[in-house]
């Protein structure tokens, strides 16, 4: 078994996952989540699914542990796909641990481990401590049918402040938050939102981390690998934002060629779609293309209409 989660080198980790990586900082967020009290990390055996990539980066862990198959996942932002994207990779993963078995064809019951999906999240827009989202949710025809499967996303807010009790009990994640903190409060602090500015903020943030103390170990031996994660976590986050902003003006100019009011409110919920199934670069291919913005919003007008089916 390996110690550390293997990443495809392709992609970046987030910092989140890189942190996490470790089997001792993994077992602790587990026992923190659940509960529990393992003490030997050899327990844990990693079986991460590589290609399985959100906006370009690795967000996610999976491993088992006492027949609990987890996967964990960092998000800066929420959407209701993830249930969907969780039941995807939990399919991948029991097709991989059950490979070269032939025993689901005899009369035996087979047992598989127990799935849970946990969701960490630490963006902006203001989230209760804990949430669970279900892939029976998005079921388009659920109020006449019984659906055969479910899957439960279980969020949980590691923002600066909340859940308390979870922190208090992994201190590895503490200090993440706190770190996330400090870069939010240095960047808020400079005028300028160049790449240049935003760097200078990360690097401030990582300076009074190892002051006081927080993660200072792991900022010192990874300092360069966890200042371009950071950055490219917050390019990331900026380019959303930049490309919703530029949505507004795609927006009217779609809403006078339909003749309805509802043009921009149409492009800025066909951009966030778009976001949510990790095809953010054809939100640069529709700013670029009026004749692809018109085939993508046919394409999410045709996704609306078959979810309310």
């Amino acid at each position: 078994m390996s110690d550390e989660v293997n990443v495809n080198r392709e992609y970046k980790s987030r910092l989140f996952v890189k942190l996490f990586s470790d089997k001792k900082e993994l077992l602790d967020l587990y026992n923190a989540v659940n509960g529990t009290e393992y003490d030997n990390p050899d327990d844990i055996d990693l079986n991460t699914v590589e290609d399985f990539i959100y906006m370009g980066m690795k967000n996610d862990i999976s491993f088992l542990i006492t027949d609990v198959l987890n996967l964990y996942e960092h998000q800066s932002t929420v959407n209701p796909n993830m249930p969907f994207r969780g039941f995807l990779y939990f399919a991948a993963l029991y097709r991989k641990l059950f490979k070269e078995q032939n025993d689901i064809y005899s009369s035996k019951l087979v047992m598989i481990p127990t799935p849970q999906f946990i969701v960490f999240y630490n963006g902006t827009t203001d989230e209760p401590d804990r949430m669970e989202l279900r892939l029976s949710d998005a079921f388009s025809k659920k109020k006449v049918l019984e659906p055969c499967i479910e899957c439960t996303a279980t969020l949980l807010n590691i923002n600066y402040g909340h859940n308390r009790k979870l922190m208090e009990k992994c201190k590895t994640l503490r200090e993440y938050a706190t770190l996330v903190f400090y870069v939010r409060e240095e960047l808020s602090k400079r005028e300028s939102n160049s790449k240049e500015a935003r760097r200078a903020a990360i690097d401030a943030a990582i300076d009074r981390c190892i002051i006081e103390g927080i993660l200072a170990e792991f900022l010192r031996e990874h300092r360069r690998e966890a200042t371009d994660m950071l950055l490219t976590e917050y390019d990331e986050a900026l380019h959303i934002k930049n490309e919703k902003e530029i949505s507004y003006g795609e927006g009217m100019k779609q809403g006078v060629k339909q003749g309805i009011k509802q043009g921009v409110q149409l492009v800025n919920e066909l951009y966030s779609w778009l976001v949510e199934c990790g095809r953010s670069e054809d939100i640069t291919k529709a700013i670029d293309d009026a004749s692809t913005l018109d085939k993508l919003l046919n394409e999410y007008q045709a996704y609306k209409n078959g979810s309310n089916k």
